[in-house]
């Protein structure tokens, strides 16, 4: 495997023959384009705008120091998992006037990483029921901030009204192996719940 967002080109090996998809999501400021810089193997491509007077009332800073800009597209990076395969990481724009380019970037995914921050838990109902609106397969990542308390997973699954067979998972966005550990646990989910959607 390439080391993350190595400074020389990094092409796919022309042995790769297919490619899964994984959506990155959350609301505004919840560390998504982070992750998505910590998993990839390549540069991510980012699509981060400098935040400018229109946000003002829209985008709630409150508790995001230093945040200067927001993704107004998409984040983009990707893992090769084998010779054979490569996983592509799409992260989502967090603000609902962006929501128009979901539909796109979420075709074909296998599922979602969805990461909550617990400290302003009501930001992601809208996130999590676009998910389940589109019927895409997904784990609650919670990003552990320096401020952030822990919750028994009992009241965050309460608080975020999630179902039984969602996955809570817990990272530090900025820690690669962290962020390695949850997409290693969310894809061991999506494959038990495969394989156990192929039982007769």
């Amino acid at each position: 495997m390439a080391s993350a967002n190595s400074a020389e080109p990094s092409y796919l090996p022309s042995t790769v023959q297919g490619a899964v998809k994984i959506l990155v999501t959350g609301p505004f400021g919840v560390g998504k384009t982070t992750l998505v810089g910590s998993l990839s193997e390549i540069a991510p491509l980012r699509t981060e705008e400098t935040m400018t007077a229109a946000g003002a009332g829209i985008d709630d800073l409150t508790g995001r120091v230093g945040k200067t800009t927001t993704t107004v597209a998409l984040d983009f990076g990707r893992i090769t998992l084998s010779p054979q395969l490569a996983l592509y990481l799409f992260g989502t724009p967090g603000q609902q006037r962006f929501w128009p380019l979901w539909e796109d970037l979420s075709r074909g995914a296998l599922g979602a990483i969805a990461l909550v921050d617990t400290r302003r838990i009501d930001e992601s109902f809208d996130v999590l029921g676009q998910l389940e609106e589109q019927g895409i397969p997904f784990a609650v990542a919670v990003n552990v901030f320096p401020d952030t308390q822990r919750h028994a997973e009992d009241e965050l699954r309460a608080a975020l009204d999630l179902l039984p067979d969602v996955p809570i998972l817990h990272c530090d966005a900025r820690d690669r192996q962290a962020a390695y550990d949850v997409l290693i646990d969310f894809v061991s989910h999506l494959h038990a719940t495969a394989a156990l959607e192929l039982q007769p």
